[in-house]
């Protein structure tokens, strides 16, 4: 039974696509953008968080790992997670939610009938399911078959991709999607290597062959102030997305920093804390020029 590795299912959401949506989170991420919102997402494997502020110091955990792998401390409690087995047993014994493993093992039917609790909601609003990450495209024989199944229940299917992988997976997946949102985050090859850690060859191959292949494709831009807000680069991203046969919607979306707690509890450090939040201004001044290529431009999700 084929398996993959999820960090989280959310309901009701209403960002991911039409109607109200299930967004299921695959782990696993071929970039490493320095603005990321979801770094529980970027390893394929599960990971372990420990939230000091949750912690009330009973120390069952430390008494019940088979490893001994923590310790307390006048700072809280600190782990050698090299020594970690990996059997959750801190987390199920911790009664104040203060150690989680973030990472699922789970098969097409598990997921599966979490996506078929929401189905009367889905037939209301128009909505489905959005299978998002990390990247669903670096766990492909997954992605394929859970898109059949919700093909095989007519669930309105949405891909929210970052577009790096290979050219036939691409097509292949095109051919079970009902939308893609595409990131396109900047055009200048050497700028998009700088901040994401891969060059955007791929990815713009990929959303010119979706486009010519009269795939429904909603382009999206994360607004990062410093980074790609500058008039050239929307100017190329304006032109480029406006050529593509059928290709007209265009989602600007302002970056935010509610994720930078997360790197702490991962263990990561934030290599973008300084990024500024985009005004308002600064996101109609967007949207405008934008439009100016004759693009359907929406602000958020």
């Amino acid at each position: 039974m084929t398996t993959g590795v999820i960090f989280d299912i959310k309901k009701y959401a209403i960002h991911d696509g039409p109607g109200i949506r299930t967004t299921v989170f695959f782990k696993g991420c071929p970039l490493a953008c320095r603005w990321c919102h979801n770094p529980e997402g970027i390893t394929v494997t599960s990971e372990r968080i420990y939230h000091p502020e949750r912690c009330i110091g009973c120390a069952e955990c430390i008494q019940i790992c088979p490893r001994k792998v923590m310790t307390q401390t006048p700072q809280g409690i600190i782990s050698d997670l090299s020594r970690c087995e990996w059997c959750r047993t801190c987390a199920d014994s911790c009664p104040a939610d203060a150690v989680e493993f973030v990472g699922q093992k789970v098969t097409v039917a598990e997921v599966l009938r979490q996506i078929e609790k929401d189905v009367a909601f889905y037939d209301e609003s128009g909505g489905g399911v959005t299978l998002s990450g990390g990247e669903p495209l670096m766990q492909s024989e997954f992605l394929l078959e859970l898109l059949d199944a919700c093909g095989g229940l007519d669930i309105h299917r949405t891909v929210d991709t970052t577009g790096y992988a290979d050219a036939g997976l691409i097509q292949a997946v095109a051919q079970k999607t009902d939308l893609f949102l595409y990131d396109l985050k900047l055009m200048d090859p050497a700028r998009h290597r700088k901040y994401t850690g891969v060059s955007n060859e791929i990815i713009m191959h990929n959303l010119k062959l979706l486009a010519q292949k009269d795939a429904r494709v909603q382009v999206r831009i994360p607004i990062l102030p410093g980074i790609n807000t500058d008039a050239a680069n929307i100017d190329q991203t304006g032109e480029y997305v406006s050529a593509l046969p059928g290709v007209e919607d265009i989602s600007i979306l302002p970056f935010h920093n509610s994720a930078r707690g997360k790197y702490g509890r991962l263990g990561l450090e934030c290599i973008s804390p300084d990024i500024r939040l985009p005004t308002d201004k600064q996101l109609k001044d967007i949207a405008k020029r934008l439009d100016g290529f004759g693009l359907q431009v929406k602000i958020g999700g």
